[in-house]
């Protein structure tokens, strides 16, 4: 089973990611900026496995550049408390 297929799955996923980036020393900046680039390879290149990831897929295709950015942010907030720590 992919980490996509389930929600609360997808969530832990990027918090591990986000917690080792935050230890390795990216800064927020440096987080914002691969989280929108994350969301918008998944956007335009994954399938969506789940509905929760089919709204954001619909959000960003139609959300504009800075948008995008706002939503990467708050994937950012929502998974901080997510995954191991």
């Amino acid at each position: 089973m992919s980490v996509l297929d389930n929600w609360d799955s997808w969530k832990d996923f990027l918090g591990d990611r986000l917690h080792q980036a935050e230890g390795d020393g990216l800064d927020d900046r440096a987080v914002s900026e691969m989280a929108y680039e994350v969301g918008d390879y998944l956007a335009n290149q994954v399938d969506a496995k789940n509905d929760q990831e089919a709204v954001l897929r619909d959000l960003w295709s139609v959300a504009s550049k800075e948008e995008q950015h706002a939503i990467a942010n708050m994937m950012v907030k929502l998974v901080h408390n997510n995954g191991t720590k």
